[in-house]
């Protein structure tokens, strides 16, 4: 689809890349949009799930007061600090320093409540290479078979940050994490979320599981525990499930994480890759309630 067939979606110009999954929003200075502009940016979130806008150009107090206006912000992230002392809540990934996304994730499940939305820009990018996939795990729930379905709404999966950070919070923070939320992280524990997430604004059900920290399916065996993750992830990151976005200078992507999952291609050689990604303040994610649990409430 061309700029030419973007259409107007209130105050916005969307061209939408997939039925109900990403679209690209013209002509919006996330710098200065007013707050009509920027409650619509936050309904097409929560509609389209990844949003792009392109020659940005924002600086690192533009992302955290762009941030704040689209919810609340966290620190940076729960083991690795800031851009710096004045920029807490910016996490950067940079390529020189093993900041890599090269693996399916959504942004902290290893917590009790995951980020709601991130928001990312590009600083600096290599020549060629280190587009982002994201995957709509709305569309891959939906797409399972409905006896798939059922089984995914009863499950409940394991979580675990300690693969990609537990060195990181031992050795480079001396075992002291960041303050998330009210907690001071000294330790990474494995938590427990649905397989089935609710989401709380739409009430579409979302497969919440990732390749980056899920680890396992509570209380099954671990041989079926293995084929079910196997199943699971290799359902998600079907083609037709994916956006794709080849960054340029100035681009920012918003998403929810309450219904993605990403992945950035680490195909740059020894070019630098660096961005810089603020999240919103989540909740506790919420399964499929059971119909006897349903029966006993109404009553």
């Amino acid at each position: 689809m061309s700029p030419l067939s973007a259409v107007p979606a209130g105050p916005l110009t969307l061209e939408v890349l997939g039925p109900r999954f990403g679209t690209l929003v013209h002509d919006l200075d996330l710098a200065t949009a007013d707050d009509v502009q920027v409650s619509a940016v936050r309904a097409a979130l929560t509609e389209y799930k990844v949003l792009f806008f392109r020659n940005q150009g924002l600086n690192p107090d533009q992302q955290i007061r762009l941030g704040n206006r689209m919810g609340d912000l966290t620190a940076s992230h729960p083991v690795v600090p800031g851009i710096d002392e004045a920029h807490s809540e910016i996490y950067a990934l940079d390529s020189a320093d093993d900041g890599y996304a090269d693996v399916w994730h959504t942004d902290v499940t290893f917590v009790k409540r995951p980020p709601l939305g991130s928001i990312l820009r590009a600083v600096i990018l290599p020549p060629t290479g280190g587009d982002t996939s994201w995957a709509d795990l709305e569309l891959a729930y939906a797409s399972l078979s409905p006896a798939v379905q059922r089984l995914a709404d009863e499950l409940t999966a394991v979580h675990d940050g300690s693969k990609d950070f537990g060195y990181y919070l031992a050795q480079r923070r001396q075992g002291r994490g960041s303050d998330w939320e009210g907690e001071t992280f000294t330790a990474l524990e494995e938590v427990q979320h649905p397989v089935v997430r609710v989401h709380p604004e739409t009430g579409r059900r979302s497969l919440f599981v990732n390749p980056g920290f899920t680890t396992r399916i509570a209380g099954v065996s671990d041989a079926e525990s293995r084929h079910l993750l196997d199943l699971f992830f290799a359902h998600l990151t079907k083609p037709e499930h994916l956006v794709r976005h080849r960054w340029a200078e100035g681009d920012v992507a918003m998403w929810d994480n309450r219904a993605t999952a990403h992945y950035a291609n680490r195909d740059y050689g020894d070019a630098r890759r660096v961005m810089h990604r603020v999240t919103l303040r989540g909740d506790a994610p919420v399964g499929v309630e059971a119909p006897d649990r349903q029966v006993a409430s109404a009553g």
